[in-house]
């Protein structure tokens, strides 16, 4: 027999209007365990994602990774037919997810009192620069804006140059991953009220999500310590504030590794480990806060000791001692290590660009693991409008000519 599926989400369905990645994100994590996710996509271009990073063909990786067990829809929701389609699926759906400009789908006349007077169960969560109130509301933005605004920008890299940007677009998925647990949590509150006569105010299943607060929750005591202390934080490179010995170090064979070795008890056993016992029971070495006033002094003894040592021999010795270490992967490196294949975190496609099929394409898996290993990938993120007969023409029933009205991209605009 085969093995049951694990679908927490079974059973839910979900409208996304979203472009680029935060909504996106959003419907992918809840596309993972099992909802249904009917994407709607502009026609002609789809959305813009399909684009970015594109090495060839006509859809990126990006987009196939982002959209995954997904289905596609095309509507043109600069029409009435679109709009209309739109909330008839409504009506059938248990979250709308969405993240246009502030004011956007008003302007449609898709507002929330609108989806509510079609479904007034839906959940409807909406990510935007700097959410749906305050001065800045309607100002556009993308999470590289909202990363800097957020304090986060600030402190990364190192404090004689430049603040820099992380590689990946964090501020998005940070907020997706909000967007998701706010859905969640209201269809959580929506069912524990089912049956009485307390149903949840629109209002509270309105979930509003700033890329900018989603960044601001991420960054610890940065406001306490202001307000407490005045202090003022500033870039430090590769360490992190207040925490000593933890850096990076390069090691005899061009490599760096990461070794946090911050810990009380494991600063004794690292020092041991790089030959500087006299540091590890220095009585002024005792503390993080110690530590940290001399962490120049700390990260050169152990750069000494790096430097004289392959990376993996420094990595064994460390592992030996009971302090924290690991190399630094490249994505070739990832694809290679055991400890991903064993929780199914890299899992193969054959997958199209567009023009070509490629084959034996590691995509990530699914996150978190539920039964000992990563859920499979049902799809990748579908063609543009792959669902559309399936969707409009199954769950709406409209017939050919419907169809062609709401998602004909020879439309007049509205």
């Amino acid at each position: 027999m085969p093995e049951k599926a694990i679908a927490p989400l079974a059973g839910v369905r979900v409208l996304e209007l979203g472009n680029y990645i935060a909504a996106p994100t959003a419907g992918r994590l809840l596309a993972d365990f099992g909802a249904e996710v009917i994407k709607v996509e502009r026609p002609g271009t789809g959305d813009e994602l399909r684009n970015w990073r594109l090495k060839k063909g006509s859809v990126s990786m990006l987009y196939r990774t982002i959209n995954r067990n997904k289905k596609s829809v095309v509507l043109d929701l600069r029409s009435d037919a679109g709009r209309a389609a739109v909330l008839e699926m409504v009506k059938q759906c248990d979250i709308l997810l969405e993240n246009f400009r502030p004011g956007t789908l008003e302007k449609w006349g898709l507002g929330p009192e609108v989806l509510n007077a079609a479904n007034p169960d839906l959940v409807i969560t909406r990510i935007s620069a700097f959410g749906q109130t305050g001065p800045l509301s309607e100002r556009p933005g993308f999470a590289a804006v909202a990363e800097a605004f957020s304090g986060f920008r600030n402190l990364v890299g190192d404090p004689d140059r430049a603040p820099v940007r992380v590689g990946v677009s964090i501020g998005d998925s940070i907020a997706g991953l909000y967007a998701a647990f706010g859905s969640v949590m209201s269809l959580f509150q929506r069912e524990t009220r089912r049956g009485t006569a307390a149903k949840v105010p629109l209002d509270e299943r309105v979930i509003d999500v700033a890329l900018h607060e989603a960044m601001f929750s991420m960054m610890e005591s940065l406001i306490p310590d202001l307000g407490a202390y005045g202090d003022k934080r500033t870039r430090v490179g590769g360490r992190m504030e207040g925490i000593a010995p933890s850096n990076a170090y390069v090691c005899k064979d061009g490599a760096s590794i990461v070794v946090a070795g911050n810990g009380d008890a494991i600063f004794r056993r690292y020092m041991d480990t790089i030959g500087r016992p006299d540091l590890g029971t220095d009585p002024t070495l005792q503390s993080n806060a110690q530590r940290w006033e001399r962490r120049i002094e700390l990260d050169a003894a152990i750069g000494v000791w790096t430097a004289t040592l392959p990376s993996q021999q420094a990595l064994e010795l460390l592992d030996a001692a009971g302090v924290p270490a690991g190399p630094i992967y490249t994505a070739e490196d990832i694809v290679n290590e055991p400890q991903y294949a064993a929780r199914n975190m890299i899992q193969s496609f054959d997958v199209s660009t567009g023009e070509e099929i490629l084959t034996g394409v590691g995509f990530p898996g699914i996150v978190p693991v539920i039964g000992g290993t990563s859920l499979p990938i049902r799809t990748l993120g579908p063609d543009l409008g792959e669902h559309t007969q399936e969707v409009l023409g199954g769950l709406l029933g409209m017939d050919e000519d419907q169809i062609t009205a709401a998602s004909n991209p020879e439309r007049t605009p509205a």
